[in-house]
C-alpha cells in the first residue's frame, strides 16, 4: 500500500526505514523523501512509526542521551 503517493512510497519502505532507525517523520523525509510534498502523508507516518518499537524513543524515555556523542559535548560544557 501506497502511504506517499507522490514520491511512490510504500508501508514497507516507511517500516523499513523505520527499522534502519528512523523514528520521526523527518527522519523519514531524509531517508526517502516521503511527507515533504503536499503532506498529506505525514498522519500516516505517524501512525505507522507509533506502532513500532524505537531505540532513540526508548533511550530518551530511560532519560539517556539520544544522539550520539552527547555525553562529551555535556562534559565539555
Amino acid at each position: 500500500m501506497y502511504v506517499c503517493s507522490c514520491f511512490g512510497i510504500t508501508e514497507q519502505q516507511v517500516k523499513k526505514h523505520a527499522e534502519d532507525g528512523a523514528c520521526t517523520p523527518r527522519q523519514i523525509a531524509s531517508a526517502c523523501k516521503a511527507g515533504t510534498d503536499c503532506g498529506s502523508c505525514v498522519r500516516r507516518i505517524q501512525a505507522i512509526l507509533g506502532r513500532g518499537a524505537c531505540p532513540r524513543r526508548e533511550l530518551a524515555d530511560q532519560g539517556k542521551p539520544v544522539l550520539a556523542g552527547l555525553d562529551e559535548l555535556e562534559e565539555a560544557a
